[in-house]
């Protein structure tokens, strides 16, 4: 084996990329690029039945955007390749029959119908059917058949499959990076089926081959795999292979109850289980993606990693320089990690604040008909001020909207509070000092403002309450100077005006 890291994601094309599948390939990502080694995709698509047009280019599109792209894979460095199973198939065969060769593998003649019957004997004295060792003798394969027999039966071109030989009474000694010292009675393994009828490998067959052939040094995979391990550990054995090391990441859960994330619980709770939206080729089905709901990848990142990942220090933000610095294999639980929806919002907003004004301005006018003729630097000015309270882009219009278009209703409750029999001459004194300024800046506004409200011994209140309602048509948004320094001063008192003849 190479003493280079390689590591691998290997999904199936089924269908949209999950979350956990991100996860997954995120830690693979990073624990390749902490010990300067590659990180490959590759395509298990052996399962012809269950595979979904586009959804290949969909796993390439979203590592691309999540900024974890691979190394090796598909049209790119195919030194190993080539990297899905489909157009690897021609080996497997070989490495099916080296294993009977060998005495670790037989063939299974039994159809569909006798296994049924099987499995339903074993019901009716409330077994579970299992193939191995304690009945194979008696079933249709060929270690019950005679040499002749199964010749015979391969010649007549009859359907089989090749099984893996699981050994009797012995105990496995197995080593996952994450979990430690695992033990496995054989006893209670089966026989599982390496090679298909359709001439398709399975998924153990063709997993151990190609992780050897493309010398995978580590496996760093999903909890659900961890009960193949058994079988994989005794097919580096029987292929004589050194292994490569094995850590099953934990679950992600759903965010309440029991069992691991699924879109059911992205749909009811309203959030996103994958990185891009999917339109379902079958059904036009839309389903959410975490990009077109406007979070940045930088804080799917950064969430993600944290999902069954402890640095073991108080810091939650980190680059993704800083995830690959800071990754350990051995700082990850055993335990499953629950999902938390509003937690990835907190790394969203955080990571709003780091994005340059010119960039969200440009994504903020793409998505709003309303700013179609304004200026995109005037736009940057204005999210300045307001992205603070934002968590997404889509939130700007709603923070912002004052700022590009003159209120037409003013908030009800704020107006009864703001609004007293005094205000209307009030503002008209108010208009005639704005009118004086003759450098209309911010700093040029508070001071003469709070100057006339203070040598007039008028209440605060009195003046920046209406002033506010009158420019924001609601007593929210940032500093009033800032506002009116925005909207220039002829806009300014014709937005006061026109409260003045509307409340």
């Amino acid at each position: 084996m190479s003493n280079n890291v390689r590591v691998r994601f290997a999904p199936s094309p089924t269908g949209p990329l999950h979350i956990g599948g991100v996860r997954t390939a995120l830690f693979n990502y990073l624990f390749a690029k902490k010990h300067n080694g590659t990180f490959i995709l590759r395509i298990e698509d052996t399962d012809q039945n269950r595979y979904v047009e586009g959804a290949e280019q969909y796993i390439v599109d979203a590592l691309n955007w999540c900024n974890i792209p691979f190394d090796e894979g598909p049209g790119k460095n195919e030194t190993f390749g080539p990297y899905r199973q489909s157009e690897r198939k021609h080996l497997y065969k070989q490495y099916a029959d080296d294993l009977i060769a060998s005495g670790h593998a037989y063939y299974a003649f039994d159809t569909a119908e006798e296994l049924d019957i099987q499995r339903k004997e074993s019901e009716t004295k409330g077994e579970t059917f299992i193939y191995n060792w304690h009945n194979r003798e008696q079933l249709n394969n060929s270690i019950s058949l005679s040499k002749e027999d199964v010749e015979k039966r391969l010649a007549n071109g009859e359907e089989y499959v090749v099984r893996f030989k699981s050994p009797k009474d012995e105990t496995l000694h197995l080593t996952d990076i994450i979990r430690g010292d695992i033990k496995i009675d054989t006893n209670i393994l089966d026989d599982k089926v390496l090679f298909k009828s359709d001439g398709m490998p399975t998924y153990h067959l063709a997993n151990i081959v190609d992780d050897h052939l493309m010398e995978i040094t580590h496996v760093i995979r999903g909890e659900e795999w961890l009960p193949s391990l058994a079988l994989h550990y005794q097919l580096y054995k029987a292929f004589g292979w050194e292994a490569p090391e094995f850590a099953h990441l934990p679950l992600i859960l759903k965010p309440t109850g029991k069992g691991k994330l699924s879109k059911r619980d992205g749909d009811k709770l309203g959030f996103p289980v994958f990185p891009l939206e999917w339109t379902d080729p079958k059904t036009n089905e839309l389903s959410r993606g975490y990009k077109e709901d406007g979070y940045f990848p930088e804080a799917m990142i950064n969430f993600l990693a944290f999902l069954g990942w402890n640095p073991g220090t108080e810091q939650e933000i980190f680059t993704l320089e800083e995830l690959i610095k800071a990754f350990d294999l051995s700082k990850v639980n055993k335990s499953g990690a629950r999902f938390d929806p509003d937690k990835i919002k907190w790394f969203n907003h955080h990571y709003m604040q780091e994005q340059h004004n010119v960039e969200l301005a440009e994504i903020f006018k793409s998505q709003t008909s309303e700013l179609s003729t304004i200026d995109p630097e005037y736009i940057a000015l204005v999210i300045g001020l307001i992205k603070e309270r934002a968590t997404f882009v889509s939130d700007f219009w709603e923070l912002s909207h004052y700022f590009f278009v003159t209120p037409t209703t003013y908030d009800e409750k704020a107006s009864k509070k703001a609004f007293k029999e005094d205000t209307p001459e009030l503002m008209k004194s108010l208009i005639s000092v704005i009118e004086s300024v003759s450098d209309f800046t911010v700093e040029n506004l508070q001071t003469d403002i709070k100057g006339w409200i203070t040598s007039n011994d008028i209440g605060f209140g009195k003046v920046m309450m209406p002033l506010r309602l009158s420019l924001v048509g609601a007593l929210q948004g940032p500093d009033v100077f800032d506002i009116m320094f925005m909207i220039g001063k002829t806009e300014t008192i014709k937005r006061i005006e026109k409260a003045q003849s509307n409340i």
